[in-house]
């Protein structure tokens, strides 16, 4: 049984005779149970036990059952940690009483004489909700420093072509708004890069960004990962744990790949950001979050509401302004600088300083199509510096796509596996549109799978 007990309860209560009788009861449940004959202590014990949740009795002075005194105490107490859950605990039941208390943060309302297992339910209920806040703090602690060593590497090169102006510009203002945000763009082309900025530029700068990777994330642990679970809610759920846009909460959640989304999930996903708040799996109990949402699609949504792969009322909520992040190919006048930028990056990184890039590399870069972008451009520049031995870069030194050949080509001789493997997954995506399911039915792959290999080659 001593394995089955959780939580730390303190109970305040002027009734000697309530007291002794929760102690026999509440030790069989809660690994440690303090008793308060006064609440004048309260502010004390709640220093030295550090309680999971408070069992507050209303009222303790003879003849007075205004339950003023109990809301006195739960303010002292709310004070002192206001992510602690309160059960209040009263004689006399009244409605508005029960509305004043929850209004001023109480967790709960319990009426003596008391029903065991309802109240039990009441506290497990709040030690849970508890253990919640712990893990969400714990969780956006982790994030903040995760956070913070991002900004501090944060430099990047946007490029001065005109377009990526324009984009700068649109992203700073929206910045210091709340509304959500849907960045379009080819894969590579930096859509999270872009949100980053707008969470560093935005009053939310203090708080986690949270991302999810919605293309990795599959059908059966959607729920799970998004909206978090309850201990024995399933097999493998050992202990309540929080989920992503519950981790989010007070700050920003970024949502990758948010087309990939099945046509299911689309409506779980809208409710959840409808009623701004979730409900863990295995939980009855829903948890209001306030968030600012940045979607990031390869997908042209519109066209997918057309074909009936995407809901167009969730299209409209994640799409209050919409960011468009040009390709590579069309500001091929940004190529010199972000080569430049990333070689000096891993220059340093690789300790490998006082390499150059030569002329002819750019312009041969500037030739080159850049399928794969932003991304395909920071791997060639790594890959060149790691291989070349000359002081300076030059065209032989950059291993490029040829480019349409891996599909075109009638030589198989001169054709490898991954080349082939990835003029099939090409040829899926102008097929499908880009429609992940429908191309990872086609190639036979599942979707995890196939998103790793898009990773991979850059498309």
């Amino acid at each position: 049984m001593n394995n089955m007990k959780q939580g730390r309860i303190l109970v305040v209560d002027d009734n000697k005779n309530v007291l002794s009788a929760l102690k026999i009861l509440l030790n069989t449940y809660f690994e440690e149970v303090t008793l308060l004959s006064s609440p004048a202590t309260l502010p004390a014990a709640l220093r030295e036990k550090n309680p999971d949740v408070v069992l507050l009795d209303m009222n303790y002075s003879a003849g007075i059952n205004t339950g003023n005194e109990g809301l006195f105490w739960l303010s002292e107490a709310k004070k002192a940690n206001p992510d602690l859950p309160v059960v209040l605990f009263t004689a006399y039941a009244d409605i508005d009483l029960a509305v004043t208390a929850l209004k001023e943060g109480a967790s709960d309302f319990v009426v003596k004489p008391w029903d065991n297992a309802k109240l039990l339910a009441t506290l497990q209920s709040a030690v849970e909700l508890r253990f919640s806040r712990k893990e969400v703090a714990k969780l956006k602690e982790k994030q903040s420093v995760l956070n913070s060593q991002l900004n501090r590497n944060s430099d990047v090169c946007w490029g001065d072509s005109p377009a990526m102006r324009e984009l700068l510009r649109l992203a700073e203002k929206v910045a210091k708004t709340d509304a959500n945000v849907l960045i379009t763009g080819e894969n590579g082309t930096g859509k999270e890069v872009i949100a980053r900025k707008i969470h560093r530029l935005s009053s939310r700068l203090n708080e986690s960004l949270v991302t999810v990777d919605m293309g990795a994330v599959t059908e059966t642990l959607f729920e799970s990962e998004l909206f978090g679970h309850v201990k024995g809610s399933f097999t493998d759920a050992h202990s309540d744990r929080a989920g992503k846009i519950e981790a989010a909460d007070k700050g920003t959640l970024f949502l990758d790949e948010i087309g990939n989304l099945s046509y299911p999930l689309q409506a779980k996903l809208l409710n959840a950001l409808q009623s701004r708040q979730i409900i863990r799996v295995g939980s009855n109990r829903p948890v209001a979050v306030d968030i600012r949402l940045i979607c990031a699609t390869n997908h042209n949504l519109f066209l997918d509401v057309e074909n009936g792969l995407f809901r167009e009322d969730l299209l409209y909520r994640i799409n209050t302004i919409q960011l468009e992040v040009p390709p590579l190919r069309d500001r091929k006048e940004d190529i010199p600088a972000l080569a430049s930028f990333f070689l000096h990056r891993f220059a340093v990184k690789y300790n490998k300083t006082g390499v150059t890039l030569g002329q002819e590399a750019i312009a041969k870069m500037q030739e080159y199509a850049w399928p794969g972008n932003v991304r395909e451009l920071e791997h060639t520049i790594e890959k060149a510096l790691i291989l070349s031995d000359n002081r300076v870069i030059d065209p032989s030194d950059l291993f490029l796509r040829r480019q349409g050949s891996a599909e075109k080509s009638k030589d198989l001789e001169n054709v490898t596996l991954e080349e082939m493997e990835q003029a099939l997954i090409e040829r899926a995506m102008r097929n499908y549109g880009n429609n992940i399911s429908a191309i990872a039915k086609e190639l036979g792959v599942s979707r995890p799978t196939l998103y790793s290999k898009i990773r991979k080659y850059g498309l």
